[in-house]
């Protein structure tokens, strides 16, 4: 091939890259001109379901697009965020997870079909809570020593609920039995509201949920709450004492997050990161989440939440690993 040939090919490759370039700039400068799906990695009713209509309604008003919810829950998020990582990176479709399914999966599920640092990326977070220890009042459980005491003289007699294998309730009740040589089976569900159904109704006998869905039935006596994780007592449960004032030391805290497609176009990050972070600002939204039993989330910028997620990981793959979860 002679040199002028070399040079031709050369300048329509660069032509090529700059249109491509420019293309994507102006998809960007135009974002949103249509509706956006958010995919909830959870079923409706739940608490990534809650939090995500909670953000998706304003932020409607403030895009002047609709936010379409997509829930697509079961296998801890997996299913969720696979779906949403093989998704155009155009800003129309977005994923709202809890921090388990971010953190965990990657050390528990075997074959992962995506991979979450290469595929997804962290637009903001949102919100920051515990989980809750729940029983059905036929226990007459009123905390966790009630329970240890109870599961140390009945081995193998108690069974306790989780949202799906690898989610932190499935870790945080792993790590109690570990510390305290307890013997009880578990049993995972695909949605949270399975599990709570199945509580009230004494089908299983404890359960780890998240911090909201299990409220009404608390206040209305069907459910009892033993304890909270996290560094404090949250909003709507600051009768119920956490998990580290009653002995056992688990204050990580869990929050949920919005994610893009990788190769999404940073200036639509930028703005979703800003408009998300002034939401949560708002007295409006502020007072809404407490009403859901969660406080806002720090404001951060998307590499600032990055940069967070990945010192989270730190502290909840280890403890997956202290636990065995990994081989399970």
């Amino acid at each position: 091939m002679n040199q002028p040939s070399i040079q031709r090919r050369t300048l329509l490759l660069g032509s090529l890259l700059l249109g491509a370039g420019a293309r994507a700039f102006a998809a960007s400068g135009d974002w949103p001109s249509r509706a956006i799906r958010l995919v909830v990695a959870s079923s409706p009713g739940a608490g990534s379901d809650i939090f995500a209509r909670l953000m998706a309604d304003p932020l409607w008003k403030v895009l002047k697009q609709p936010i379409v919810v997509d829930n697509k829950p079961g296998a801890n998020g997996l299913i969720a965020c696979d779906a949403v990582a093989k998704a155009p990176a155009d800003g129309y479709t977005l994923l709202f997870a809890p921090s388990s399914a971010i953190l965990i999966n990657p050390v528990i599920q075997p074959k992962m079909p995506y991979d979450t640092e290469k595929d997804l990326v962290p637009v903001a977070q949102v919100g920051a809570a515990g989980i809750l220890l729940v029983t059905n009042p036929s226990t007459g459980f009123k905390n966790l020593a009630d329970m240890v005491a109870y599961a140390k003289a009945h081995p193998g007699k108690l069974s306790y609920g989780s949202w799906g294998t690898g989610s932190s309730g499935h870790l945080a009740m792993e790590g109690i039995k570990a510390h305290y040589g307890l013997q009880m089976s578990h049993v995972p569900y695909k949605s949270l509201a399975t599990e709570v159904t199945d509580l009230m109704a004494n089908n299983i006998n404890v359960g780890f949920t998240d911090i909201a869905s299990p409220i009404p039935h608390m206040r209305s006596g069907r459910l009892v709450g033993l304890g909270q994780t996290g560094s404090q007592r949250w909003p709507a449960t600051r009768d119920i004492p956490t998990l580290a004032e009653q002995g056992y030391k688990f204050e990580a805290d869990g929050w949920y997050g919005v994610f893009a497609p990788a190769g999404t176009p940073v200036e639509i990050i930028d703005r979703l990161n800003g408009e998300i972070n002034r939401l949560q600002a708002s007295d409006e939204v502020r007072k809404k989440m407490e009403m859901q039993n969660m406080i806002v989330a720090p404001s951060r910028t998307a590499k600032e939440f990055t940069a967070s997620i990945k010192k989270d990981a730190a502290i909840w793959q280890g403890l997956a690993k202290t636990t065995d979860l990994s081989d399970r």
